[in-house]
């Protein structure tokens, strides 16, 4: 199989001839992830990628939150000897600023911090005109078009990553604040969610009809979920959005995967109601709360599971460890529906040897364990 058969096999619970591998490396640049594919200490790594695992090249596609009529300033200015960057929203006398401050410790406030800041700017009008969103999409599709020319699309596939309503709120807020909103100003939230929504799926729609991607990634749902707030404020702020865009995905045929860190045992069930694809990633004790058998038993081989070896694994482990840890989890996930996978990363724009020599130990172990 080549590794997109591999990728798509995987995800639809179908065999495949060795387990599938994500790295997590995309093959063009990204903001937040090391340039695997051109920095010399990843070359090794990167190379061998291209036979033992597959790519999922992560692309992001961007429009502006608000309407126009909202205004945004960015400022620079020295206070008490600190550099200060401060960035302002503004609509019809009500504003909210955010600042890192960079003196001999780094300062950050967050755009909200009380609920008159979060009022205000859940006042503010989102973009949801259908005409201004397709032109700020229409503006970044040559890049995206070059990149999807050039990836080679054997490896895996293009993975687009659009965003759920949350991600914007959960940004700006103080989180201590955030929590606690979540019970006193729930209804407020969902009203804005609503709104985010409206844009989410013009832009959704929009990418599908244009057959831009064969997997889309969903990162939202670990930004409103246990412990940081309820069971139940996760069933109104992330479960009604993110299964109506994964629906709406596998309505043109695509496939999703849902990426979750953190405390995701009590919350499995709702997963299984979203329903997609694959999901990433399930962690174990101390990090996790969740191993792959108990979670393969509550989603009962409905979903791909992805996963988990920690990404801290991958700096600290001898090759040998490396080895032995892939061996394990592949032995208590055998026969099931699986991709495996580090739980985050590559972070850092160069790696030591040893931490390369870890990435090939983790994919020779599972290359030469057969499904």
């Amino acid at each position: 199989m080549t590794p997109r058969e591999r990728l798509f096999a995987a995800l639809e619970g179908r065999e495949t001839d060795r387990v599938p591998v994500w790295l997590l490396f995309p093959y063009h640049a990204t903001p937040y992830y090391a340039d695997v594919r051109t920095r010399p200490s990843y070359r090794e790594v990167f190379e061998a990628s291209q036979r033992y695992a597959f790519t999922l090249n992560r692309r992001n596609l961007s429009v502006p939150l608000f309407t126009p009529e909202v205004e945004t300033r960015d400022e620079r200015f020295t206070r008490d000897g600190a550099e200060v960057t401060r960035h302002t929203l503004s609509f019809k006398g009500r504003s909210v600023s955010s600042e890192i401050s960079r003196g001999v410790e780094t300062k950050v406030s967050k755009l909200l911090k009380d609920e008159e800041e979060l009022e205000a700017y859940c006042s503010f009008p989102v973009l949801t005109d259908p005409q201004a969103i397709h032109a700020a999409l229409e503006e970044q599709l040559p890049q995206y078009e070059q990149e999807r020319r050039e990836f080679p699309m054997d490896l895996g596939a293009m993975m687009l990553d659009l965003g759920e309503p949350i991600g914007p709120l959960y940004g700006a807020s103080k989180l201590e604040e955030y929590a606690v909103w979540s019970l006193t100003h729930d209804e407020l939230v969902r009203g804005f969610l609503d709104r985010v929504m409206e844009q989410k799926r013009i832009v959704y729609r929009w990418c599908l009809e244009r057959d831009l991607a064969d997997v889309y990634f969903l990162v939202g749902s670990e930004l409103a979920s246990p412990p940081l707030v309820s069971r139940a404020t996760f069933q109104r702020w992330i479960v009604p959005y993110a299964k109506e865009l994964i629906e709406r995905v596998h309505s043109y045929g695509k496939k999703v995967i849902q990426h979750y860190h953190g405390q995701i045992r009590e919350i499995l069930d709702d997963f299984v109601g979203m329903a997609p694809d694959g999901l990433h990633t399930i962690e174990a004790p101390p990090v996790g709360n969740c191993t792959f058998t108990q979670a393969f038993e509550a989603t009962k081989s409905r979903i791909t599971l992805i996963g988990n070896i920690q990404y801290d694994r991958f700096r600290s482990d001898t090759p040998g460890e490396m080895a032995k840890a892939v061996r394990e989890v592949l032995e208590e996930c055998r026969g099931k529906r699986l991709i495996l996978s580090p739980s985050a990363g590559p972070y850092e724009p160069d790696i030591a040897p040893a931490m390369a020599a870890n990435y090939m130990a983790f994919m020779r172990a599972a290359w030469d364990e057969r499904s």
